[in-house]
């Protein structure tokens, strides 16, 4: 399990958690926008670092993108394709989850 439901509001703080990727530990988040729930690796595809500069920071001011804190580069919430930004085009990671009986959970990842 990643978390709860509630622990995801809207365009609000995400949820940190570990996975496996490629044989080793690798930083990844949950969000919730538009009332469904996306993960991705917390890895900017510009430069291999992670996008939140406060822990769980991930939309931009307004709610609706997410934000590499570091470069800049702006991802679409709900699919994570790069939509600006020196990302020049290449997606985050998404990863799976299933949100039931009020918990969010790991399901793998979308080339799995």
């Amino acid at each position: 399990m990643i978390c709860a439901s509630q622990a995801l509001a809207d365009s609000g703080r995400g949820v940190r958690f570990e996975v496996e990727y490629f044989g080793g530990p690798a930083p990844a988040f949950a969000i919730r926008h538009r009332g469904r729930v996306h993960a991705y690796l917390n890895r900017c595809s510009h430069v291999a670092m992670e996008l939140d500069w406060q822990e769980g920071v991930f939309f931009d001011s307004e709610g609706r993108d997410l934000l590499c804190s570091t470069h800049g580069a702006t991802y679409s919430a709900s699919s994570g394709h790069c939509i600006g930004g020196p990302c020049n085009g290449t997606p985050l990671v998404k990863v799976l989850v299933e949100e039931r009986d009020g918990k969010v959970y790991f399901k793998g990842f979308e080339d799995d």
